[in-house]
Parts: C-alpha cells; sequence; structure tokens
C-alpha cells in the first residue's frame, strides 16, 4: 500500500470532478466552501465534456480545466480529488484517484451498493478521505453533541426527529429520474435518510436497534419537464424506531415531496436535566441549510461556519449549500496539516451504507436489526 501523499506546499490544491455551471452541487457547496477558505485553491476542474469542463474554468476561476476526469486525477499538481458526479460513477473515478496517492472527498453515499462503498473504504487504507454527510459537522451540531456528551442534559429519555425534503415527491425533472431508480444507488433511503440517520448517530451515538417501516408513496412520477411519467422503484417515506448507544430511543419521520415553505427539520432530545432541539428549514434537507440550536441548559454560542456564501452558479434551492461543506473541507485541512483522521471518511461511508441496509432489511422483513 502507498503512504499517504505527501503536500509539497502550505496550500492545498484541488481539482473538482463535476463541477458544471448549469446549478450543480459542486457549484453551489464546493466552489464556495473553498473559496472561503484560504488553505484551498481550486487548481482544476474536470466534466465529461470540453465545453463543459471551459466553462466551469472560466466561471469558478479554475486554472485548468479537462474534458477527462482521469487526466485531472493523474495531474501531479492536485493534492485534493473532490467527486462531486453522480453515484454510479462514483467507484469509476474514486479508484483511480486513490490509487494515484491523492485526498479524496466524494459525495454521498459513497458507492451504489454496500459492497462497492467497501470496497472502496478498503482502499483508502491510511489516505486522508471524507464523505459528504456533512450535516453532523454543522457548528451546532458540533455544539449539540459536545453538551450531551458532558452529561448536561443527565440521563438521556428519549429523542424525536422530524425531518422533510423537497425530492423525492410526486414530481420531479428528468435530470433527476436517476433517484428514483433502484440501481443508482442514490434513492431517498440512501440520501435523505442518510444524511439525516447519521445526524442522529452524531449527537447520540451509533444506532444499535433499529424497527423501520418504509413506504412507496408515489410510484409514478410526473417529469414536469418533459411531460412524461417516470416508475418509481425506490421508497419516498420512512418511520423508524431506533436506540442509539446513549441509551436513548429515538422516534425518527422522513417526509418527501414537502413544499420549500413547509420544510422543517427538528431533532428534539429530551434528558433528565434538560432538553436541547435542533431545528432548520432547508427545503433540501438536513445536510444542506444551517440548524438552529435550542436548549434549557447555558452553552457557549455554536462557532461561525467557515463558509456561508452561495455558490456563483447556484440554484435558489441550493442557497446556504456550502455552509456545512466548508465544515468538511476545514476539518480535511486539519488532518492534513497534522496527519490526524477525525474527518469523517470512507470507514464512515462505509459504516453509513451499512445502516441503510439495516433499515432496508428491517423495514422488508419487519425484524428489529
Amino acid at each position: 500500500m502507498k503512504e499517504p501523499y505527501i503536500m509539497q506546499s502550505n496550500v492545498i490544491r484541488v481539482g473538482i470532478i463535476g463541477a458544471d455551471t448549469k446549478a450543480s452541487w459542486a457549484g453551489a457547496a464546493h466552489i464556495p466552501a473553498l473559496a472561503a477558505q484560504p488553505q484551498f485553491v481550486l487548481a482544476a476542474v474536470a466534466t465529461r465534456h470540453e465545453q463543459s469542463a471551459r466553462e466551469a474554468a472560466e466561471t469558478f476561476g479554475a486554472k485548468r480545466w479537462y474534458a477527462d476526469p482521469l487526466e485531472l486525477i493523474h495531474d501531479p499538481s492536485i493534492d485534493l480529488v473532490t467527486v462531486a458526479v453522480k453515484v454510479p460513477a462514483h467507484r469509476e473515478l474514486v479508484l483511480p484517484a486513490l490509487a494515484a496517492n491523492k485526498a479524496v472527498y466524494s459525495e454521498s453515499p459513497l458507492g451504489a451498493t454496500v459492497a462497492q462503498t467497501e470496497e472502496m473504504a478498503d482502499a483508502a487504507g491510511s489516505r486522508h478521505t471524507a464523505i459528504g454527510l456533512q450535516g453532523r459537522l454543522t457548528p451546532s451540531v458540533r455544539r449539540a453533541t459536545e453538551l450531551i456528551a458532558a452529561g448536561r442534559l443527565g440521563r438521556l429519555l428519549s429523542a424525536r426527529v422530524t425531518a422533510t425534503t423537497f425530492g423525492n415527491g410526486p414530481e420531479s425533472v428528468s435530470a433527476y429520474e436517476y433517484f428514483d431508480k433502484a440501481a443508482a444507488g442514490a434513492g431517498f433511503l440512501t440520501i435523505a435518510a442518510g444524511h439525516v440517520l447519521d445526524l442522529v448517530e452524531a449527537v447520540l451515538g451509533d444506532i444499535t436497534e433499529i424497527d423501520a417501516r418504509t413506504e412507496l408513496l408515489w410510484p409514478e412520477v410526473k417529469l414536469v419537464d418533459t411531460g412524461t411519467v417516470s416508475v418509481r422503484e425506490v421508497p419516498d417515506h420512512l418511520d423508524a424506531i431506533v436506540k442509539t448507544s446513549s441509551g436513548a430511543p429515538v422516534g425518527v419521520q422522513i417526509l418527501a415531496g414537502v413544499p420549500a415553505t413547509e420544510a422543517h427539520f427538528s431533532l428534539e432530545v429530551r434528558g433528565s436535566d434538560g432538553w436541547l432541539k435542533l431545528t432548520g428549514n432547508h427545503p433540501a434537507g438536513v445536510q444542506v441549510g444551517d440548524l438552529k440550536l435550542s436548549s434549557s441548559v447555558d452553552f457557549a454560542a455554536p462557532d461561525r461556519p467557515v463558509a456561508t456564501g452561495v455558490g456563483p452558479t447556484a440554484a435558489e434551492i441550493w442557497a446556504g449549500a456550502s455552509i456545512n461543506v466548508g465544515e468538511v473541507y476545514a476539518s480535511l485541512a486539519r488532518d492534513i496539516a497534522s496527519g490526524t483522521h477525525h474527518t469523517p471518511g470512507f470507514g464512515h461511508a462505509a459504516h453509513n451504507s451499512r445502516l441503510i441496509e439495516r433499515v432496508e432489511r428491517a423495514a422488508r422483513t419487519g425484524i428489529r436489526q
């Protein structure tokens, strides 16, 4: 196994694969997250087409562009490769990046299957990696975790989560149709539930038991840009009761297809000595926007996010997307500088993937997992 990549300068040179200018997640989240931090420089971008790659480099201020992502991966001046493309293409890009001895940041889920995710986690070895489960690094979530770890709420008694997303509803667009296909590995459970349950684990500890029920409420989805109807192959609703290593049972409900004006996230934790609550209202889900922390116990205000801006190509729906992604990059920069591995990486991605597999099995069999 190769030794971890050693940078040649104090600036981390980033290459982003999937930095399209057409309201892409990379443009809304990754680009402004990097721009807010002087320890990073956007060195290169790559898409699958020359025109879009050129446009991305010009729009985002990258020094170089590539129409072949593998050329970016093998560029010796790139320290960190960010993979921000559709999930089915992750493996074909992440494995070469790891083989090239680069640090790698991949969007979540890491793989289209548990086996793919575990393969990439094994291949990562001791290299620095980051997985896009960024909600757990929100400053307010970190502060809530500290309060609970310090015993400020006393014995934890129970918790309740309600979460929404505008996606996975009765209407969609053709560009997002792949989210509803089982083979893509990027459906409601792996994304919406994956992010929500990861935040639950960040605050309350690993989920040790799961009772779950899923529903497919909208098996036919209208694609509003083409007027056609697509068949949804994956669930679009989750109710679950989970038990965590902290001892707190948690009731979880995740609703899809909720209008932006009605978006809501709430995690309320009750203890013998007090309570705390995390709330937000970003329509895209808990992983995208900032959260507010309130509690019956005194606490120091959460840290200011390192990134607060909106990318130059961000659609309104992605406003604030850089906030939590910026925290991932900041954590990764600290790890690279100090040789530590505190940032949730590919090993954590494998844990999350196995957790969602347990949710699916519990829902399918009716047996607690």
